[in-house]
């Protein structure tokens, strides 16, 4: 993703800014929600630096509505433009009522989630479960829609498996009953995270309805979003795994889109200064125990981006995650850290 677009890198199509109610997202490059990633001070830093849009982590409605602390803390959206907040679950009273809970609570967009493929959650008959079961699914479409003044989009995959790809028919129902945005993952439930996705299917969906499609599942360099965008015919990309310890990756892309030119990665100093940052967001967020280990996995990803970024091996990466991760004291990761950025950029420089 370094430095300026070559003549052999393919130009973005002409597109529009993607309108989700009253929200104008004018470059639409959408940071996907993961469950346990895209906290408050991940989804902070990712518009920071351009994304148009984040999303948070997957909320699961009936804890929300019984104050459960993890839900609660997922629902958190301090310092973010535009807040939008997804909803799981089966049952569409209780969509229903988590929604207006997330409405009341200062969420601007409600996103309801049809996709998840992890067994936890197709085990009781939600996430992507749900594309065994369109009358179920429209019941909660039509149930949530109802239930808020603010706009609802939806998020799901190609079908549950090869011999029933049902997002074209979804994705149609939920435009009847007025949603404003669906996102396709190109990837069937049983193909998981596994294989490639497949861009060209999500074409289909687009054929089908005239709200706002976005195309998700393996952007994980500058250059793939236009491949995307031509082979999907979408509104819009979203990034899940590629941002991954490169919250700013995001708004390269963005960048990238209105400008035709993809920015240069953040140097050494700016990644380090960046973990910093959401490490202090983390402890923060969650308090000391339970941010530490929350904050383990982004360092981890956030060394190895660090690594690719001065071409140092794995094996410098692979040491420094088992220096800092195994620690418990705060003060001693934050020192880690800076000597971990420290030590590679005396290497870079060597």
């Amino acid at each position: 993703m370094d430095g300026l677009i070559s003549v052999q890198d393919p130009l973005f199509p002409t597109l529009s800014p993607v309108v989700i109610g009253p929200h104008c997202i004018a470059a639409p490059v959408i940071l996907a929600p993961m469950a346990g990633i895209t906290d408050a001070p991940v989804r902070r830093m990712a518009m920071r630096y351009g994304a148009g849009l984040t999303v948070s982590e997957m909320i699961a409605s009936e804890a929300l509505m019984t104050g459960h602390a993890e839900m609660t803390l997922r629902a958190n959206g301090a310092g973010v433009t535009i807040h939008a907040v997804q909803l799981a679950g089966n049952e569409p009273h209780w969509m229903a009522e988590a929604a207006r809970l997330a409405e009341a609570s200062g969420a601007h967009i409600i996103d309801i989630n049809m996709g998840c493929p992890a067994k936890r959650v197709t085990t009781g008959a939600a996430g992507s479960a749900l594309l065994r079961d369109l009358p179920l699914a429209t019941r909660i479409l039509e149930a949530v829609r109802a239930a808020v003044s603010v706009p609802v989009t939806l998020k799901t995959r190609l079908g549950w498996d090869d011999t029933a790809t049902l997002a074209p028919e979804l994705a149609a129902r939920a435009e009847a009953a007025g949603y404003a945005m669906v996102t396709i993952h190109g990837r069937t439930r049983c193909q998981f995270y596994t294989g490639t996705a497949d861009w060209h299917a999500i074409r289909a969906v687009k054929e089908k309805v005239g709200i706002p499609v976005i195309a998700n599942g393996d952007l994980t360099r500058t250059g793939d979003a236009a491949a995307m965008l031509a082979a999907s015919g979408a509104d819009g990309v979203m990034i899940g795994r590629g941002a991954q310890g490169r919250p700013w990756f995001p708004g390269a892309v963005a960048h990238h889109w209105k400008t035709g030119r993809a920015p240069a990665t953040p140097d050494l100093a700016e990644q380090r200064d960046v973990l910093l940052e959401l490490y202090d967001g983390w402890l923060a967020l969650y308090g000391v125990t339970l941010g530490l280990r929350q904050a383990r996995k982004h360092v981890g990803w956030a060394l190895e981006a660090a690594a690719e970024t001065a071409g140092a091996d794995a094996a410098w990466a692979k040491d420094w995650r088992g220096r800092i991760l195994t620690s418990e004291d705060p003060a001693a990761v934050t020192q880690g850290i800076r000597s971990a950025f420290d030590q590679l950029a005396w290497r870079a420089a060597a």
